[in-house]
């Protein structure tokens, strides 16, 4: 009980529902300016950094890769609206849809290596007469214009030439890679369809493929790019072992 015969649960109370002076607004809201301000700076430091010291014409690069995956998404949704007007058109329904077939079979059929196919892209050879290039570089090279949007590749050395797709495996067998089971000696040239500067730029970013290559003993990466390539390997379709089609759901 204090001299004024308040209690110190009255004064606690009191305290914490008291309105707020103007002073201790002005000091809340100075608090609260100077943590969005931090915040802020954190996420713009943290989204800019790795842009900040790229060099220009890598950002250039960059912006053409966002531009061309822009453009291809935008041609992709017109197509779907064409095959739908077509599609919901009675006089021309069959017709479209056994045309939207062949093309779906067409492109199952690249993409699954049963088809030769053609068009712009570029073919990266690797020369390598002591034998200092491993899986990993192979690897890193297809992951890279995989990402860059290639839409076909294979790739070719001394001992044969084999078709890349979704589920190709590449190891190591002594000093030579293996890309399926397939045994190849340098040189070595992956051919790859796409957008032949933006699959070039994906393999020569600093530190990347070519850089990977050329820092190694005797080893010497070139890319070239080509407004038509070829890649004419192919596979067998595999049959699904255990996988089956699943019934459609009912509406």
């Amino acid at each position: 009980m204090s001299a004024d015969g308040e209690s110190l649960h009255q004064r606690l109370v009191r305290a914490l529902f008291a309105r707020p002076s103007p002073a201790q607004l002005g000091v809340a809201a100075l608090c609260g300016l100077l943590a969005f301000a931090l915040v802020t700076q954190v996420r713009t430091t943290a989204g800019s950094g790795t842009l900040a010291s790229a060099r220009p014409d890598d950002l250039v690069s960059i912006l053409a890769d966002l531009s061309g995956r822009a453009d291809r998404l935008r041609s992709q949704v017109a197509d779907l609206q064409r095959s739908a007007a077509l599609l919901s058109n009675g006089t021309t329904r069959d017709s479209a849809a056994l045309a939207q077939a062949r093309a779906r079979a067409q492109t199952l059929g690249i993409l699954t290596g049963t088809l030769a196919a053609r068009g712009p892209g570029i073919v990266l050879t690797i020369q390598d007469p002591s034998l200092e290039i491993h899986s990993d570089v192979v690897l890193n090279a297809i992951e890279e214009l995989r990402d860059a949007g290639a839409e076909a590749m294979q790739i070719a050395g001394t001992g044969g030439v084999v078709r890349i797709v979704t589920s190709t495996a590449v190891g190591d067998l002594g000093s030579r890679v293996t890309v399926d089971g397939v045994a190849l000696t340098a040189p070595l040239h992956l051919v790859a369809i796409g957008d032949p500067r933006t699959l070039a730029t994906a393999l020569g970013i600093p530190g990347g493929v070519v850089d990977t290559v050329d820092s190694s003993a005797g080893a010497h990466a070139i890319v070239t790019t080509s407004p038509s390539v070829s890649v004419t390997a192919l596979r067998a379709l595999a049959k699904p072992r255990y996988a089956s089609p699943a019934p459609a759901p009912t509406p």
